[in-house]
């Protein structure tokens, strides 16, 4: 079951990963939901924050394209750290304890050297993407900059940019896979026990690895939902990102076994 990384094993103190069908993610989708309904208030609370959040980066980006492009992209980078608070909330239930938001806040408290670890990686990472998207700009785009409002279907539409898309979509999308196989099922591990940051993202990558198939459809959801949120000006996000997190901890529990 775990033969793909079976070497894991001689360095880091992973756990095993039970194997999934691929059609799980939609289970996940389901159980998140039910613990959106449970604690509306405390899950709604984080995704009004990051949708405003969101919205204020779109608003600033209105005429620089490519910080656009990275802040819609980039978001995908930071998702898992900004999901924490809703693992804890998961957990609660799972658990039977208070799952309202000063109790998820006080749970991020608890472990905060963990995910400030993760911060400081997603961080980085997402500068670094920032400067790759400028300088793929400088190197595929001519012509004026349109504001965001007309860059994308320009781009899209007009036929005159595909190595550019191509270039966008292989590096940025080559980013993105890296980070999702690594952090996939990390930030819910560091929240639910105590464990290191490496060992986290190693067992991540271990889920990833055995299921392949479900971690595929679930990242293919996890887009898709994000798209949703981007294309009704962040509206959208308000539910869908407390339901991709809480699911997201469903994700981490199904398949690393205790």
């Amino acid at each position: 079951m775990d033969k793909p990384f079976h070497s894991l094993d001689r360095h880091f103190d992973v756990p095993r990963i039970a194997l999934v069908e691929h059609s799980r993610p939609l289970a996940w989708l389901r159980a998140g939901w039910q613990d959106l309904v449970r604690s509306p208030a405390a899950s709604l609370a984080y995704g009004i924050v990051f949708a405003a959040l969101g919205y204020l980066i779109m608003a600033y980006a209105i005429d620089k394209p490519y910080l656009g492009t990275a802040a819609v992209s980039g978001f995908m980078l930071i998702g898992p750290i900004a999901a924490a608070g809703l693992y804890e909330i998961s957990r609660r239930h799972e658990a039977g304890e208070p799952a309202g938001l000063f109790q998820s806040l006080s749970g991020l408290r608890g472990h905060r050297d963990g995910l400030f670890t993760f911060g400081i990686m997603l961080a980085f990472l997402l500068i670094v993407w920032e400067r790759l998207s400028a300088m793929l700009f400088a190197l595929f785009y001519r012509g004026d900059i349109p504001d965001v409002s007309n860059f994308y279907s320009h781009v899209l539409f007009s036929g005159d940019y595909v190595y550019f898309i191509v270039a966008y979509l292989v590096i940025g999308g080559a980013l993105a896979a890296l980070v999702f196989a690594l952090t996939a099922v990390a930030v819910p591990m560091v929240m639910d026990r105590d464990t290191d940051t490496i060992t986290a993202m190693m067992t991540s990558l271990r889920a990833m690895g055995t299921n392949l198939g479900a971690m595929a459809s679930w990242a293919v959801i996890i887009v898709l939902l994000m798209a949703i949120s981007f294309a009704t000006k962040m509206i959208g996000m308000v539910v869908l990102l407390p339901l991709l997190g809480h699911a997201t901890w469903h994700a981490y529990r199904d398949q690393v076994e205790r």
